[in-house]
């Protein structure tokens, strides 16, 4: 047995061994280094067929970072779990509302999530262009849903992964009908190492940490 201890070389072998997993199973190679990214923080191979991109997404998604774009998290696990060197390379500057008084408040006030009242408010305090980033509330996919069919906000790019039973698939196929560039991971699957996950792989392509 052979015990592998140095950081690298952990995750190294761990590609490797993915990539040999997958051998043959790839349908798109623009979208393996963002598949096996998430493949490498879940151990959960389903991700290889549940993923989906729409059209040129990843270059889109890599164009909008590079431009600086605002990153908006729905929940602090998520904010917490992208890589911020990354971001700052970028001028990302990574945002979460959740835990604003203002958003608590508009909540309480509407009787709506707090994960919908977050979306307004990134929406009144950024403005566009945002890249979303969403991995635990499908009422916020809900909400951006609403807005951008309501032409209040262009996101530059959507990341839908929420997980859990309610509300979940329904809301990823809702992003799916938009004309928004989004990453989606079809079902009940997902969640906030997913999303960040996912953010981190874009962000790791065009940076040099």
């Amino acid at each position: 047995m052979v015990i592998i201890t140095e950081p690298r070389e952990i995750e190294r072998r761990s590609f490797e061994i993915i990539s040999e997993r997958l051998s043959g199973q790839m349908p798109d190679p623009q979208n393996s280094a963002v598949i096996k990214r998430v493949i490498h923080t879940t151990a959960d191979f389903d991700y290889a067929e549940n993923m989906v991109f729409s059209e040129g997404a990843v270059d889109i998604a890599k164009t909008a970072l590079r431009s600086g774009a605002a990153i908006v998290t729905d929940t602090q696990m998520v904010r917490a779990g992208i890589n911020k060197k990354a971001a700052a390379q970028l001028g990302c500057e990574v945002h979460c509302f959740i835990d604003s008084p203002e958003v608590a408040e508009t909540a309480r006030l509407s009787g709506h999530t707090r994960s919908r009242a977050a979306v307004d408010r990134a929406a009144e305090t950024l403005g566009n262009p945002i890249f979303f980033v969403v991995g635990n509330a499908p009422t916020a996919l809900i909400r951006l849903h609403e807005l951008v069919l309501a032409q209040a906000i262009e996101p530059l790019f959507i990341v839908a992964v929420p997980v859990g039973f309610v509300n979940v698939v329904e809301s990823k196929e809702m992003i799916m009908a938009l004309n928004v560039p989004h990453i989606v991971a079809k079902g009940q699957k997902g969640g906030s190492n997913v999303a960040a996950a996912i953010c981190n792989a874009l962000m790791y392509e065009i940076v040099d940490l």
